[in-house]
């Protein structure tokens, strides 16, 4: 199984790779998210600072969507998902690479430019901080979330909207502890790890459901 995992897994990095577009959209939808918000604020730099972790998950959030549909839909028209199916490697397996492999394109990349953007915002150096560790501890939950939508709607040909619906009411309670988080680290009045580890829980359980749940998914669709 971590043989097939580690195959899969490159395969599809590999792809990323060379085709590009979700990683790259992403991220650039990701900036102009983050920077068209702070001009129709306005210059109030106390303002930005204090709505900038919101403004920065829910522009992560939005950019997590761009080019899921994709991300089984690719292979369930060029028959490589059947090929997949048919593999001795279990299904879930398989999922599991995808969407890790997806979140190395997508996800981290939001990670790691959140302290650059953090400055659009005004925010502190102790919130991007952790702004860049709620990112990556709760991206991966968006992704596995959108992993099961992704999976539903793979044989639909514009599938894009019907998955943002579908999931974007699942993804709501990591988008409101990933914020918290950030704000308690900016002197909230909880302490940051409380919602913090419930990010980390979340993620936890979104790993097990959403692989699940997207690997039933592409059964049902055989």
């Amino acid at each position: 199984m971590i043989r097939s995992f580690r195959a899969v897994l490159i395969r599809d990095l590999k792809l990323a790779a060379r085709v590009g577009g979700s990683g790259v959209m992403g991220l650039i939808f990701f900036l102009m998210i983050v920077t068209l918000i702070p001009f129709a604020l306005g210059p109030d730099l106390n303002l930005l600072s204090r709505i900038g972790p919101a403004i920065l998950w829910i522009a992560a959030l939005l950019a997590t969507l761009i080019g899921l549909d994709r991300l089984f839909q690719a292979d369930q028209e060029d028959g490589s998902l059947d090929l997949l199916r048919l593999s001795p490697a279990p299904l879930e397996i398989v999922v599991l690479a995808k969407v890790v492999a997806y979140w190395l394109v997508t996800g981290l990349p939001l990670a790691v430019a959140a302290p650059f953007l953090g400055l659009l915002v005004a925010l502190s150096p102790e919130g991007m901080l952790a702004m860049v560790a709620t990112l990556l501890v709760g991206t991966p939950a968006l992704t596995f979330i959108g992993a099961v939508g992704a999976a539903l709607t793979s044989s639909l040909r514009r599938g894009g909207l019907i998955l943002a619906i579908l999931v974007l009411p699942f993804m709501i309670p990591t988008l409101i502890f990933g914020v918290s988080a950030a704000n308690a680290a900016l002197g909230g009045t909880i302490p940051f790890a409380t919602p913090f580890l419930i990010l980390v829980a979340l993620s936890l359980i979104a790993a097990v459901v959403g692989t699940v749940g997207a690997a039933a998914a592409l059964r049902s669709g055989e």
